[in-house]
């Protein structure tokens, strides 16, 4: 097979049962850690809210390492918006795992979290349109992504309350 001989990439619209799964599968943590810091008291609590942020956290830094890989097969090279993009997810992300060790603001990591998936839930289906990332974030990403933001914006909620 001759190296250099282009490779063609087809994509789905929609997702797959698998990313949905996978995709899901992701924020189904996030959502016990949020009920875990609602129903839980003292140390507990406080765990499944640090836990909570720092799974958020790593896929926030997760998905900027995807977008980098996405951005490798750009025809004629990486765009500004893919390379901001990613360096954004991850800033956000390294900034969230480090508010979650912060005990005197203990809103700073659910905030930088639900900022980063409500980031995500705009961003990555805009990205498809531009066909910088796969055609399936475009339905995929608002719901689960969404989803994401909802339970961090309670997390932040239950937490100043």
């Amino acid at each position: 097979m001759d190296a250099r001989r282009r490779l063609s990439v087809e994509e789905r619209a929609r997702p797959s049962a698998i990313s949905r799964f996978l995709g899901y599968g992701a924020v189904a943590p996030v959502a016990i850690l949020v009920v875990g810091a609602i129903v839980l008291e003292g140390a507990l609590a406080a765990l499944a809210r640090q836990l909570a942020v720092l799974w958020g956290a790593a896929i926030l830094v997760f998905l900027a390492g995807v977008r980098r890989g996405l951005s490798f097969r750009t025809p004629g090279g990486a765009r500004a918006i893919q390379i901001a993009t990613m360096t954004w997810y991850f800033a956000v992300g390294l900034a969230a795992a480090l508010a979650s060790l912060a005990t005197t603001l203990p809103w700073l990591g659910p905030a930088l979290t639900t900022l980063g998936f409500a980031s995500l839930l705009v961003l990555d289906p805009a990205a498809a349109r531009r066909a910088e990332a796969p055609l399936f974030f475009e339905r995929l990403r608002p719901p689960q992504m969404g989803l994401a933001s909802a339970l961090y914006a309670v997390l932040l909620v239950d937490g100043v309350i």
